[in-house]
């Protein structure tokens, strides 16, 4: 499975979604043991262990083992967030290649909450208080960045929402605070 993860700190810590660090079969029974692997912005590959995770937050907290030559992505102010402000989401959309995709978009609303029939079985019950983006993210997004203009961590990509027929979806993310 491919996803997405934000360096938070200069010792290894990464953030990413509890969905992304999620193992299972293809029967969906839990792997035992499973072993993670992160491809760094260098085309290197870490492992990592997870250290913990919130399927009610869907976010999860990585720890590589080699934590060398690491830049943490600054943390954004919450109370900060506006409606309209000029978002950046990053990830592996779709897995589709070794670079990052990017793409750019507006904070739609904030305090949103996503129930589970929209989220595809990620977790349980709803994720409240997530920021909502017209911000192209789709499936490999999830747990990378959504990033301010200046480039600070404003939240973890964690969902899309897409009604039948619809041209375009929505996307979401977990809120730094």
């Amino acid at each position: 499975a491919a996803g997405s993860g934000v360096i938070i700190s200069t010792d290894g810590l990464i953030l990413t979604n509890a969905h992304v660090v999620e193992a299972t079969d293809s029967l969906g029974q839990p792997v035992q043991d499973p072993v993670y692997t992160v491809k760094m912005s260098d085309g290197t590959v870490r492992a990592a262990k997870v250290l913990g995770s919130s399927p009610d937050y869907d976010i999860a907290l990585m720890q590589l083992e080699d934590a060398s030559n690491l830049t943490a992505l600054p943390l954004a102010d919450a109370t900060t967030f506006r409606v309209g402000d000029g978002v950046v989401a990053i990830g592996n959309a779709l897995d589709l290649g070794d670079a990052p995709t990017v793409s750019t978009g507006i904070i739609s609303a904030l305090d949103r909450s996503l129930a589970s029939e929209n989220r595809q079985g990620q977790g349980q019950g709803a994720i409240e208080h997530l920021i909502q983006t017209d911000a192209a993210i789709n499936p490999g997004n999830s747990g990378g960045p959504l990033l301010d203009s200046a480039g600070r961590l404003i939240g973890i990509n964690t969902a899309i929402y897409s009604p039948s027929g619809a041209s375009a979806g929505i996307g979401f993310a977990v809120p730094v605070d």
